[in-house]
């Protein structure tokens, strides 16, 4: 259906009647509008015209406005107070300050570095919602590939044939040990070390990263328990079951519990990624949000 637009009112038009409601004075109207006074009067001239009834009484150089004046001005106020909401919708998209950001993680960024970061990051966007889920890693890829979220973060993740994935930072590998452990006093301990010691594995990418490293270095890696999580196996470390290899944002996470974390050598590293659906273009909150935690990530 093609509307009739002929007759359509001016915002530019109620706008000025509005201020002039409001500051009760052409004088006033003007300042308000930054425009001439002349501008007022004629605008209000226009308007009524337009509207086919006198929304003010001329006395003079003074103007009171009618009572259909201040019915009509009831349907214009909320008008302005929408036009005033977008106004500021739009400040903060621009300011990437509003809008809804889909976050799926896996435990270990999920559960310590990201939220470090949130947190700031919301103290700094009120009017910004965030959807955040953690989950393995898998059903992060599969989230980011449906477009159930707008960022996934991985661990151990350099490719992938159907999404983009962002390098945030790279670090070493840790060993954490159950206090009074045998290995605790060396500062630094390699697969040599825990050869006769009983570990913790994990059957997680992370895990075969840690395989890769045992035979690297002629060792085989024989592990007691099997884990899916890096916060699982601290927490077996913990209760003194033996020792694992695990990256350092989950030891870091589990540094409360009664665990000690040591630097595995040789330096094993592991790159903290942001995946994002392939040719998509993301809103500039989540730009930034990547941004953030690139910056945390690699201090």
């Amino acid at each position: 259906m093609k509307l009739n637009r002929k007759n359509d009112l001016s915002l530019r038009l109620l706008e000025i009647f509005e201020a002039l409601m409001r500051c009760q004075t052409t004088t006033g109207a003007a300042e308000d509008l930054g425009i001439s006074q002349p501008a007022v009067s004629n605008g209000i001239i226009s308007l009524e015209k337009q509207l086919g009834f006198a929304l003010f009484e001329r006395t003079g150089r003074k103007l009171r406005p009618t009572e259909d004046a201040r019915l009509f001005l009831g349907e214009v106020e909320p008008l302005f107070s929408i036009l005033r909401n977008i106004e500021t919708e739009a400040r903060d998209l621009r300011a990437a300050k509003s809008g809804r950001l889909r976050l799926s993680t896996t435990p270990p960024l999920g559960h310590g570095a990201l939220p470090a970061v949130l947190s700031p990051f919301l103290q700094d966007r009120p009017n910004a919602t965030v959807q955040y889920s953690v989950r393995r890693l898998e059903t992060v890829m599969q989230n980011v590939q449906m477009g159930v979220a707008d960022i996934g973060f991985v661990l151990g993740l350099k490719t992938h044939m159907e999404l983009d994935i962002i390098p945030l930072a790279e670090r070493n590998m840790v060993c954490v040990l159950p206090v009074g452990h045998p290995l605790a006093e060396l500062d630094a301990i390699s697969p040599k070390d825990l050869h006769d010691h009983t570990l913790i594995g994990l059957e997680s990418q992370i895990g075969t990263t840690i395989h890769n490293a045992f035979e690297d270095s002629g060792v085989p890696f024989h592990a007691k328990v099997i884990v899916r999580y890096c916060h699982t196996a601290c927490i077996l470390a913990s209760s003194g079951i033996g020792a694992s290899v695990v990256d350092p944002y989950s030891a870091l996470f589990a540094s409360s519990l009664n665990i000690i974390t040591r630097p595995f050598v040789p330096e094993t590293k592991i790159v903290a990624s942001a995946a994002v659906r392939r040719g998509s273009s993301l809103p500039r909150i989540a730009v930034d949000f990547i941004e953030l935690v690139k910056r945390e990530l690699s201090k």
